[in-house]
């Protein structure tokens, strides 16, 4: 049995700053829906009053945990793991044991259109992604076939060190 030291092999992110302008405008519907219920005049309409202040903070909500969730993405790759945790708050996340992925594969150019655009992306024709920006990234290959891609900076390195782990598992 190999005895690995503790802590990561390699870790690695990436962010989007073009995602904070979206978290703008999920704030502002928010504050907007504040406002409205505060401040306006409520003798016009009790219903349509409720369903603008309703709609405005949820909204603004899920504009902005979808967008949070998604400013960034750290990978940590371990002896055992690799580790995908986005936003701040980390979730979604998602470990791969090492031990299930056959191959790994360095992705010089991914972009949001090939996905349908970022976040947590499932297509069943390319499986699963975590996409917070263009550029490089990983592609596992897991033992049933199935495909995870994430978008990572210095993605080259954290294929060297998965395809090490692998090359050793092996033997």
């Amino acid at each position: 049995m190999t005895v690995h030291p503790p802590g990561p092999l390699w870790t690695g992110r990436a962010s989007n700053r073009v995602q904070w302008l979206l978290a703008g405008a999920g704030a502002a519907c928010l504050a907007l829906g504040v406002e409205l219920a505060v401040d306006y005049a409520w003798d016009v309409g009790i219903v349509a009053l409720l369903m603008a202040v309703i709609g405005c903070l949820a909204v603004g909500l899920l504009i902005l945990f979808g967008t949070l969730a998604f400013v960034h993405v750290a990978v940590t790759v371990d002896a055992e793991v690799m580790e995908v945790r986005c936003g701040h708050i980390g979730v979604p996340r998602r470990k791969i044991r090492l031990a299930d992925v056959t191959s790994a594969e360095f992705l010089p150019r991914i972009t949001p259109q090939q996905w349908g655009g970022w976040g947590y992306r499932w297509r069943p024709e390319r499986g699963t992604a975590v996409i917070v920006r263009r550029g490089e990234g990983l592609e596992l290959r897991l033992g049933d076939g199935k495909l995870f891609t994430v978008t990572v900076d210095d993605a080259e390195n954290a294929v060297r060190v998965i395809r090490t782990h692998l090359r050793a598992l092996a033997h």
